[in-house]
């Protein structure tokens, strides 16, 4: 048994070792004796393995990942997780999804509960269109911390660029060029931004496509360019951060014109041009789909 007991010792050390070792060829000067002292009792404690990719360091922390956590389990010989939806949190059309996940550690062991949740606002453009798999992930990750009680929190629930300290204003603010290609083939970025930032302050879609023609100059949306829809985008994120109210009375000042003339009739009208044609109808779900 002693030589049983020196032989996991010698182990876990060449592992703590191993592990600073490897931590500091990749993150080279990020790391601060504080940082490797973490790693250390990390390692020690869980057995978790940088080399195993149990652990990841991104804005000068630790993190562990959805396969550290898997490994533990294992190594604990966990005895099952329980996932479900959480349905009445749950919005398909709009991509929104929250998972419960219980852990049980062993037959008779009551459970630790997690949940997770995933949308458009809080999930990379990497992952866009597996919002649902990214929740069932988070739950599962949390259930597990829970269980094992480990402090750190996993990458996962975090998206792949943690922003601790970014103000809420900057989640919907848009990059000054927006790809034109879909991002994994549903949808594009600025479709989805302006629909995140109708749903974030609870604005009338229709409303805001007559806007978004009137403020880029044409007699429907279809007919701007995407620079010009861009620009609109922009003034929209900063209008409803500046003055909500105030937004809100400039949508509704199209109230009359939604009511009694399709988009675009109304343009025309002034300019004394009369179409034959029959109008387009409105999209209301979805303002900036022809644009993009």
């Amino acid at each position: 048994m002693k030589r049983d007991g020196a032989s996991n010792k010698a182990d876990h050390n060449n592992l703590v070792n191993a592990d600073a070792a490897l931590a500091q060829r990749i993150w080279c000067d990020r790391l601060s004796s504080l940082h490797l002292e973490q790693l250390k009792v990390l390692t020690q404690k869980y057995d978790f393995s940088v080399a195993h990719g149990d652990l990841l360091f991104l804005d000068n922390r630790w993190y562990v990942t959805h396969t550290g956590l898997l490994r533990l389990a294992t190594r604990k010989r966990c005895c099952g997780i329980h996932v479900r939806p959480v349905m009445e949190f749950c919005d398909a059309p709009n991509c929104r999804w929250a998972f419960e996940a219980t852990v049980f550690k062993s037959r008779t062991c009551k459970g630790f509960t997690g949940f997770g949740d995933a949308d458009i606002s809080n999930t990379s453009a990497l992952v866009r269109g597996a919002e649902m798999r990214v929740a069932e992930t988070r739950a599962v990750n949390r259930a597990l911390r829970k269980a094992y009680g480990i402090g750190i929190c996993s990458v996962e629930e975090i998206g792949s660029s943690p922003r601790p300290t970014e103000p809420p204003a900057q989640v919907v603010r848009f990059p000054a060029q927006v790809e034109s290609t879909p991002v994994n083939g549903n949808g594009h970025r600025l479709r989805d931004q302006i629909q995140l930032l109708i749903r974030k302050h609870r604005l009338d879609p229709a409303l805001v496509k007559l806007y978004a023609a009137d403020f880029c100059g044409a007699s429907e949306l279809r007919q701007a360019s995407r620079e010009q829809v861009e620009k609109f985008a922009q003034h929209l994120a900063a209008y409803a951060e500046k003055d909500a109210c105030g937004l809100r009375c400039q949508l509704n000042s199209y109230l009359k014109t939604n009511e009694q003339s399709p988009v675009g009739e109304p343009q025309a009208a002034a300019k004394g041009e009369v179409e034959e044609e029959r109008p387009h109808p409105v999209n209301v779900a979805d303002p900036a789909k022809e644009a993009a």
